[in-house]
């Protein structure tokens, strides 16, 4: 089997066995992103020297005989929100082009920590602020699948780097969606842990009451293995409530993991879902919804009954008020996030400035895209003195509501099963004119965000034109454990996410949109 065949924890078992060396196996994936990474257009920062530096101290530590975990040595991307020490981290914004952090996010501390090495950073829509990936600075990231289409957002270029074989894992954010829904367009596995479970220091806030850092993979033992490598207390994390990490260690314990089973995961060993209540929301499918999509998730229904699962309708109260709440409260908090970026202490400064508060003005005016800016103003607007009983404070009482239907149906059911997207993934500029379409779309993903609960997103299925389908599956607040039992179950009895798309290097050249050919100036080895 070719190196970038296998899946994390492969790689990491034939590293640990010194059937591969972890130098090796980077500078394949090194070789890999130099000969295809622009038609994907999946990283924005390539790091190749620090990468190699890193396999090499890893290589050393593992032949000393030190017990690292599972992904020791395995190449990770990171999502380019996520501060990596004297890496450049722009958020994919002309406002911080060139910025390098000094110091590493807890996330990113813990994976060296664990042996990880980091590859790059991958694109992303500005700020995590869009469904695409096309509000990058640096120019729209392609779906592998069809390179005419979208990967989703706003971690698209971490799923587009993972699909396209250009990274075996991959951490990206969730502020409404932006793990789950890339996943979906991508055919890729991806998790989005509770709120508090995993640390936000060195995330780039875009709305801090939402944001949760997750991770992105083939399967779900890939996601299970990485997530339990970066949760966990953090002090500098004023929201971090979990005392101690994850423990999946009993689904991947073949992988080098300790072999007890934690808490839920023995559905994910025993085969059966036998005792599991699912919940199947039934206005998630009445309108709005493909058709494809629609027998896909259906389809996945079945076939978590098959394998013993009881599932049963109900419908979700409130959920249509979802998708304003969400953009009210997500954006308020943005305008409140971003106003650190004022041309003063670091990031970029208009050249074109004679005073102070031509400073403010045009450094915020030309540093800023369309979409964040159009985000600021909302939320300032909802904050003002004359909106804010009106719409923000009306914004938190839904947001209430939406929690408290969430609770009544796990007084029900073990988990919930949904779509992750009403559609697959669309033409690359078929919804960035039309915001508020591309706002709709993420009305089966906002209300885990809003009541900060974890959901696993599977490949279940592809539509009539090829374009991979996603599933999600929601639970309880720190229920992780089930869930991935439970998708682990469903993954040992489907073959979708096996699934990648043929390698078509560069086929993309030449006819990418022109804001896609902008230069990505420093973005090898900074």
């Amino acid at each position: 089997m070719e190196i970038r065949d296998m899946t994390a924890l492969e790689l990491g078992e034939k590293i640990r066995a010194r059937e591969l060396g972890s130098i090796e196996v980077v500078r394949n994936y090194l070789d890999a992103i130099r000969e295809e990474g622009e038609t994907a257009s999946a990283y924005i920062t390539v790091s190749e020297e620090k990468a190699l530096a890193q396999a090499k101290r890893v290589q050393e530590r593992i032949d000393r005989g030190e017990q690292l975990s599972p992904l020791a040595g395995v190449p990770v991307a990171v999502k380019d929100n996520i501060c990596t020490k004297e890496m450049r981290t722009t958020a994919a914004s002309r406002m911080l082009d060139g910025f390098l952090p000094p110091y590493d996010a807890t996330v990113i501390e813990r994976l060296k920590a664990a042996g990880a090495v980091i590859l790059g950073k991958t694109n992303l829509d500005e700020f995590a602020m869009g469904g695409s990936t096309e509000t990058s600075y640096y120019g729209t990231a392609r779906n592998p699948w069809d390179f005419d289409r979208v990967p989703g957002g706003s971690s698209g270029g971490s799923a587009a780097a993972v699909a396209a074989k250009l990274a075996p894992y991959a951490l990206g954010s969730d502020t409404g969606g932006s793990i789950r829904q890339p996943c979906a367009f991508c055919n890729l596995t991806g998790i989005k842990p509770t709120y508090g479970s995993v640390s936000r220091y060195g995330l780039m806030a875009y709305a801090s009451s939402l944001d949760q850092i997750g991770t992105m993979g083939r399967d779900i033992k890939d996601c299970a293995a990485s997530l339990a490598l970066i949760s966990g207390y953090d002090p500098l994390d004023s929201t971090s409530v979990m005392k101690e990490p994850f423990d999946f260690s009993g689904i991947y314990a073949g992988y080098g993991g300790a072999q007890g089973l934690s808490a839920g995961a023995s559905a994910g060993s025993s085969g059966s879902l036998s005792g599991i209540k699912i919940g199947l929301p039934k206005n998630y499918f009445e309108t709005g919804i493909s058709a494809d999509v629609k027998e896909a998730v259906l389809g996945a229904a079945k076939t978590f009954e098959m394998l013993g699962a009881a599932v049963e309708e109900f419908e979700i109260p409130a959920i249509d008020y979802a998708v304003p709440a969400y953009y009210i409260i997500a954006c308020a908090e943005a305008s409140s996030n971003l106003s650190r970026y004022d041309g003063i202490k670091y990031g970029f400064r208009s050249e074109q400035a004679r005073d102070l508060s031509e400073i403010f003005y045009r450094s915020r005016s030309e540093g800023f895209g369309r979409e964040v800016k159009r985000r600021i103003m909302l939320g300032s607007f909802v904050l003002s003195s004359g909106y804010f009983d009106a719409y923000y404070k009306k914004a938190l009482q839904v947001r209430g509501l939406i929690k408290s239907s969430f609770d009544e149906a796990f007084s029900k059911y073990d988990m919930i099963l949904g779509p992750v997207s009403p559609t697959t993934a669309y033409p690359i500029g078929g919804q960035i004119e039309d915001p508020l379409a591309m706002y709709m779309a993420d009305i089966y993903t906002v209300s885990i965000n809003l009541s900060g609960l974890p959901a696993a997103a599977l490949p279940c299925g592809f539509d009539r034109q090829g374009m991979p389908v996603g599933m999600q599956l929601i639970g309880r607040a720190f229920s992780e454990a089930a869930l991935i039992g439970a998708a682990q179950v469903y993954q040992d009895n489907t073959d979708y996410h096996t699934k990648f798309p043929e390698s078509r290097i560069g086929e993309n050249k030449g006819k990418r949109p022109e804001e896609n050919v902008r230069s990505r100036k420093g973005g090898q080895d900074q």
